[in-house]
């Protein structure tokens, strides 16, 4: 009978991936201790792998088969932002151990902020730019959502492409301050912080690099049409999201923790 509502057929891509996203973390750690990234690289791919069939169904079923109905389409809005949200309380988990650790450093950190013998990169260098190159990537990509809603897919495809390249040019600035930075994820909790939270963020930027280019793709395969674009509305949702992170990392992390304890704190509110 015919109904409004998606019944997906039985598929193994859920519990792999579970099972294979939670065995990448493991030997993610054991490769931490051990350096020996093998397996975690073996891991890494099967799980790639994996995704790309999954999202292969994803698109046969919504484009070729038509299962995604306009109410299945408000549901897979409903559950985006639902990730989104939970997404959210995950770095909010790093921030608020980042401001636990700097409003009141211990005696292991020298009872300062940074720590002793912690060099802070400069946030007026490669973050800065990093933060401008994500914000242009912003204003492209809503750039590219407006020309299509507007029926011209060409700059739409055009705009999307230059949001992908800024995408790659962040990452690319972010691996060589990471190979340029003078302490390690080793080096006191500042060195945890930093590396753990920027580089979950620097994972989501992959992340949503990879989502933006398989809407390319459809845009080039006709997939994609004013009434059919639920897949690049939800990529243009994670990416403002991780574009957000992002400035919240350099406003804190890289800017206002370079400086700032609880005492100086307390010092400016009495100013």
């Amino acid at each position: 009978n015919h109904q409004s509502y998606h019944l997906v057929n039985y598929s193994p891509w859920p519990i792999l991936g579970s099972l294979m996203t939670m065995s990448l973390m493991i030997l993610t750690l054991n490769f931490l201790q051990t350096k020996n990234h093998m397996w975690a690289t073996v891991n890494f791919v099967l799980l790639f792998t994996m995704t790309m069939y999954w999202w292969r169904d994803i698109l046969r079923e919504a484009t070729y088969e038509g299962m995604h109905t306009s109410l299945a389409y408000n549901f897979m809005k409903l559950g985006m932002v639902l990730f989104i949200v939970s997404e959210a309380m995950f770095f909010v988990s790093f921030f608020w151990t980042f401001f636990h650790a700097c409003l009141a450093p211990t005696l292991q950190l020298g009872l300062q902020w940074p720590p002793l013998a912690i060099s802070i990169l400069d946030p007026f260098q490669a973050p800065l730019l990093n933060s401008i190159l994500l914000i242009s990537s912003g204003v492209t990509l809503t750039h590219s959502h407006m020309t299509m809603l507007e029926g011209s897919m060409k700059q739409a495809q055009s705009s999307l492409t230059v949001t992908l390249i800024i995408g790659a040019l962040f990452t690319m600035t972010q691996a060589m301050e990471y190979y340029q930075a003078s302490f390690t994820i080793a080096d006191s909790c500042y060195g945890s912080i930093f590396f753990t939270a920027t580089g979950f963020h620097g994972v989501h930027v992959i992340i949503g690099s990879i989502f933006l280019l398989f809407t390319l793709i459809r845009m080039n395969f006709f997939q994609l049409s004013l009434k059919h674009h639920s897949g690049f509305n939800n990529a243009a949702w994670y990416w403002h999201f991780v574009d957000v992170v992002w400035l919240i990392l350099f406003l804190t992390i890289y800017w206002w923790g370079k400086n700032y304890s609880l005492s100086q704190l307390f010092a400016m509110i009495k100013s």
